[in-house]
């Protein structure tokens, strides 16, 4: 089952790594050249910290099909991050899009509570002409040790859809050293999923960090809409996009899962 109607649910062991929206409008110049000084002081009550990060793009290819192709570098984009005195959530700000992500994701109302005061100040501000895409974005890490499900196979927490080899009866795990799989939907005529579901290690990036060696499995789901997206109906397109989200988790999960991530 790719959708269900199961109604929303907190979950207190809930597997959520991170969630990130972010919202893409056409170039805002002034946003690269002047530091957004008013627009951090309208949210500076609860992203205190801020860092200023030149970022350069990769080259583009110029003159694609003809004798003169060769790369153009483009111009440097400053990236803005706000971040909130735990560092746990942080905003970013670029000429084309602003961001929102949570490392400590509680659920849907409080972080479209951020997003509201966010979006307010950042429209107010800049005034842009409209979004031309609008995402959201919930990457999910099942660990079966933390949810004292070590002996149990993946098969047995998720739908067929997302298990690829994995649901097939004649292979145990520890034959299948990479399993991963990808696809695009359409949830509805406005927007579209893309997910990502597999078996993986989680990389440590910090340096001589210790690794963990368990495996995990991934739940990628990034949801967006596209086209020219009103100022006043981006919240409601979240709102839109947030549902789908639900309607597709849920329908992701089995009883069993779903029952290891209601326990506290």
């Amino acid at each position: 089952m790719l959708f269900s109607d199961r109604p929303r649910s907190h979950y207190p062991n809930a597997q959520v790594h991170e969630v990130i929206c972010q919202l893409r409008f056409p170039t805002i110049l002034s946003i690269n050249t002047v530091e957004p000084a008013e627009f951090q002081e309208a949210i500076r009550e609860e992203f205190p910290q801020y860092i200023r990060r030149q970022e350069t793009p990769a080259p583009k290819v110029a003159g694609l099909g003809t004798p003169n192709a060769h790369l153009e570098q483009q111009p440097a984009i400053i990236n803005y991050h706000f971040l909130s005195p735990d560092g746990l959530w942080k905003v970013n700000l670029t000429r084309d899009f602003i961001s929102l992500s949570t490392l400590h994701y509680s659920g849907w109302e409080e972080f479209a509570g951020f997003l509201d005061r966010l979006l307010a100040a950042f429209i107010h501000l800049y005034k842009p002409a409209y979004f031309q895409r609008v995402g959201l974005r919930y990457v999910n890490i099942f660990s079966r040790k933390r949810l004292h499900l070590e002996d149990t196979p993946w098969s047995d927490l998720f739908a067929p859809a997302y298990l690829g080899v994995l649901a097939e009866a004649d292979l145990t795990e520890d034959l299948i050293l990479n399993c991963g799989c990808d696809f695009l939907l359409k949830p509805d005529s406005s927007c579209q999923a893309k997910i990502h579901a597999g078996t993986g290690r989680v990389q440590a990036k910090a340096p001589n960090a210790p690794q963990d060696p368990e495996i995990k499995f991934i739940f990628d789901l990034d949801l967006s809409m596209g086209g020219n997206v009103p100022c006043t109906l981006a919240a409601a397109g979240l709102e839109t996009l947030h549902g789908h989200s639900t309607r597709i988790f849920e329908g992701a999960m089995t009883d069993t899962l779903r029952h290891a991530l209601e326990l506290p």
